[in-house]
């Protein structure tokens, strides 16, 4: 076999294979983008906690918030719970409130709940989990899911998938960008539209 024709051949196959890998990573980012409503005022809800006790969004009023939906069942949801932890144990004195949104069963979720030793509340709710979601205007698309709430209530970000470090680095530069008046909804907004 001619030695051209065949390092051109696999010069042809290296630059497919980065395409197709290119076009299937952009595809897969885009694909969970949910668009983030800019009119929403306050994400308001009321559900039970792992010990049944109900809590209402009002206790974190002026608070920034993680507001994080989740299942039991899904990997990469029990996957970003350390890091969420790790997060609220770090950043919860200064002003910032991570809290989990289980839709699952109860029962499920205070099992799971002994062993994980959250340090964030975890509120429960099937229909009703959902529902917070959607009264947002954000369409519930799938899990894991996190809302990025400013102090003032309003929803700055609505991200569908995995929460890793890099997004909490700059959500938490966002909210301190917040408090330090630099940045508006608007503008947090934006500084959050790529995550």
């Amino acid at each position: 076999m001619n030695p051209k024709i065949t390092l051109a051949a696999f010069i042809v196959m290296v630059i497919a294979g980065i395409g197709g890998w290119y076009f299937g990573k952009t595809s897969e980012e885009n694909r969970y983008r949910v668009e983030t409503p800019t009119d929403i005022e306050d994400v308001e809800f009321t559900l039970p906690d792992v010990r049944g006790t109900t809590r209402s969004s009002s206790e974190w009023e002026g608070k920034a918030r993680l507001i994080n939906f989740w299942a039991t069942w899904c990997a990469p949801c029990r996957r970003e719970i350390p890091l969420l932890k790790t997060t609220q144990a770090e950043y919860g004195k200064r002003n910032i409130q991570v809290i989990g949104i289980a839709v699952d069963f109860p029962e499920e979720v205070a099992a799971y709940a002994e062993d994980v030793q959250f340090n964030y509340p975890v509120l429960v709710g099937q229909e009703d989990a959902m529902a917070v979601a959607e009264a947002s205007g954000v369409p519930f698309i799938g899990l894991p899911f996190t809302m990025v709430i400013a102090p003032s209530g309003e929803l700055i970000k609505a991200h569908v998938g995995e929460i890793m470090e890099s997004h909490i680095e700059q959500i938490l530069d966002v909210f301190a960008a917040l408090e330090g008046g630099e940045l508006d909804a608007t503008g947090a907004r934006e500084a959050l539209a790529p995550l």
